[in-house]
C-alpha cells in the first residue's frame, strides 16, 4: 500500500476524508491526491500523522507495531535487551580507559545517559530484528523452540 492509500485509510478510519484533512490542515485542495506521484516533504507528512494521530512509520510503512513497539517486544526480550545492556556496562567498568570522555573520568551524569542511549540502541536493534526476520525462522512459542 502507498503513502496516499495509507494515509486514504487511517483518515477514514479516523472518521476523516481526504478533502476535510486537506482543509484542516491547511493544504491546497487534492495536494494529498498528489502523493501518489510526488514524494510530499517530511513536514506535511508529520502534519498529517499528528493530526491523525498515528507515527509518521506508521503512515509510510504501515506497520502497527511502530505506532507502538513496546507491544512488539514480549517479556523475553525485554530480560535479553536487560542480560544485554548489563553485559556491555560491566565491559565498560573492567576497560577503565573505555569509560573517559575528554580525557576525563565519566561522571555519574554522563554514564547514566551513556546507559540510557546503549539501552534504546539494543532495543531499536531488537525491535529491527523481530520485523525482518523471516516468520518461519520466529518461534510460534516463546518458551521452547521449533523443532
Amino acid at each position: 500500500m502507498g503513502l496516499y492509500e495509507q494515509i486514504r485509510e487511517t483518515a477514514k478510519e479516523k472518521g476523516y476524508s481526504i478533502n476535510r484533512l486537506e482543509k484542516e490542515l491547511g493544504f491546497a485542495r487534492s495536494s494529498i491526491n498528489k502523493f501518489n506521484k510526488n514524494t510530499p516533504s517530511m513536514d506535511k507528512i508529520q502534519q498529517i500523522a499528528d493530526l491523525l494521530g498515528v507515527s509518521v512509520d506508521y503512515l509510510l510503512h504501515g506497520n502497527e507495531a511502530s505506532e507502538n513497539n513496546e507491544s512488539i517486544l514480549n517479556p523475553r526480550d525485554e530480560r535479553d535487551i536487560e542480560k544485554r545492556l548489563e553485559s556491555a556496562l560491566a565491559d565498560l567498568e573492567n576497560d577503565q580507559s573505555a569509560l573517559m570522555f575528554s580525557g576525563k573520568p565519566l561522571d555519574d551524569k554522563t554514564r547514566d545517559l551513556l546507559k540510557i542511549s546503549l539501552e534504546n540502541s539494543i532495543r531499536i536493534a531488537k525491535i529491527n530484528a523481530k520485523k525482518y526476520t523471516n516468520k518461519r525462522y520466529k518461534n510460534t512459542d516463546e518458551t521452547e523452540p521449533n523443532k
